[in-house]
């Protein structure tokens, strides 16, 4: 009995949570290439987090640590927050979760976050990689220009925030070095 119960408080939640459910429309029907940045932005948006905390571990700096996990969680609270307060329809009528772009907010928090804790040389590369998120959000017909664009400055605001500077304290550096036929980064700090 108790499972027939919770099956149908499961529907009725699922109907009631998403109202594109039972309506008639025309889902939008995504290209090959739009399904691969579509992809492309979801290992994006999960490299850029694990990149900040990587950088973390290896300065072994618990402080930056704290301040982007902090950062971080205010970051996809208030997204999650104006999300399902606005409730506006994705351009690909996919669900009414578009405004502001959760992958967005999240790229540029990590991107904030490692040019101000690292410095500029760590945080071009990053900031590179969300804006080819929110591009790619807005390519691949899952949100507005507007939507990646409150979710960048949302991102931004929350790590400026919550970060303070790591690369002046420690004297780091991230310098391109290229020989003949190899290539890489040199990173050096003082302690």
């Amino acid at each position: 009995m108790y499972k027939i119960q919770t099956l149908l408080i499961a529907i009725v939640c699922l109907f009631i949570t998403e109202p594109s459910i039972g309506q008639d429309f025309q889902p939008y029907i995504r290209s090959q290439r739009e399904e691969n940045v579509r992809i492309s932005t979801d290992i994006g948006v999960c490299a850029l987090p694990i990149t900040a905390a990587t950088l973390c571990l290896v300065n072994n700096d618990w402080e930056g640590f704290k301040q982007g996990l902090i950062a971080g969680g205010v970051s996809v609270g208030s997204t999650l927050l104006l999300k399902y307060s606005v409730r506006e329809p994705r351009p690909d009528y996919s669900n009414n979760l578009s405004f502001p772009s959760g992958h967005s907010s999240v790229a540029f928090t990590s991107a904030a976050f490692i040019q101000r804790r690292y410095g500029w040389g760590a945080g071009l590369p990053a900031y590179m990689v969300a804006s080819y998120v929110g591009w790619g959000r807005i390519y691949a017909k899952k949100h507005n220009w507007w939507d990646v664009v409150a979710g960048a400055a949302l991102g931004t605001a929350a790590a400026y925030l919550f970060t303070t500077p790591f690369a002046s304290k420690h004297n780091l550096s991230l310098a391109p070095v290229a020989t003949d036929d190899k290539w890489g980064l040199s990173l050096s700090m003082s302690f």
